[in-house]
């Protein structure tokens, strides 16, 4: 698991930012509906849009805070599961057991989903779309580039595997960077145990190699999962990578 079930981002809430929420349902192009939670700035869709996509637990609090987070700081926001075709509740508690369904996830299934929220995002006008991901969904957001039909404008994945295939045939980042048709941010913990500075320093090769827009940033003493308000050590890492992704969104925002 990435975060902890009593984890949440590490963004102070806007006080008086004038946000409204909704939890909803999406419907892929193969019928698989899943739960989400959209966060919206006004009645009017904002410049740029987020599209989150959460660690192995789908769509948990932590994501649904995040979401709010983005609009208040002015962005539209979508956090969607990963589960419809597996599960018939969207209930995503503390007892829920997320790994028999993150086994039976496929790439086609992810992109489906990834697509059905990208969707959702563009509804009512076209608009700078962006991704983020964590872990499992970190991944998926350093994928999203090299998905032509989604026509991002940027992809930005905290601690994602970036080398070595995924679970379902889902390709490592590193090996399909040619493909990449947008920026791309990635963000890492050097004291992660699981992505060690080598993954690291071959994804961004392969990157810097396809000429893609890119920042790849390592916080030198960071776990896995750092960006935690739990996680008072690092707040000053976490303080930084918000910034760096405000920054990155309004740079690749026409």
């Amino acid at each position: 698991m990435c975060f902890d079930l009593d984890s949440r981002p590490p963004i102070a809430p806007i006080a008086g930012a004038a946000v409204a929420h909704e939890h909803l349902a999406l419907t892929a192009v193969d019928g698989a509906r899943s739960s989400a939670f959209a966060a919206h700035v006004g009645a009017s869709p904002s410049p740029a849009a987020m599209l989150i996509l959460p660690d192995v637990r789908g769509l948990h609090r932590y994501y649904e805070e995040l979401a709010l987070r983005f609009a208040e700081a002015g962005i539209d926001a979508l956090a969607i599961d990963y589960f419809g075709r597996t599960t018939s509740t969207p209930e995503r508690g503390d007892g829920f057991e997320y790994m028999p369904h993150v086994e039976q996830t496929t790439w086609a299934g992810l992109q489906a989903d990834i697509a059905a929220g990208a969707a959702h995002l563009r509804a009512g006008g076209d608009r700078a779309l962006f991704t983020i991901g964590f872990c499992f969904g970190g991944r998926l957001a350093l994928l999203t580039p090299t998905l032509s039909e989604l026509r991002v404008a940027g992809g930005i994945g905290f601690y994602g595997w970036p080398t070595v295939p995924g679970r379902g045939g889902t390709p490592a980042p590193a090996e399909v960077a040619t493909g990449n048709r947008a920026a791309v941010l990635a963000i890492f913990g050097g004291a992660d145990a699981g992505i060690p500075p080598e993954a690291v320093a071959s994804y961004e090769a392969a990157l810097a190699a396809a000429g893609a827009a890119h920042e790849v940033i390592t916080y030198a003493d960071a776990p896995h999962s750092f960006f935690d308000r739990k996680q008072a050590d690092f707040a000053e890492a976490s303080a930084d990578a918000w910034q760096h992704v405000l920054e990155f969104i309004a740079a690749n925002t026409p």
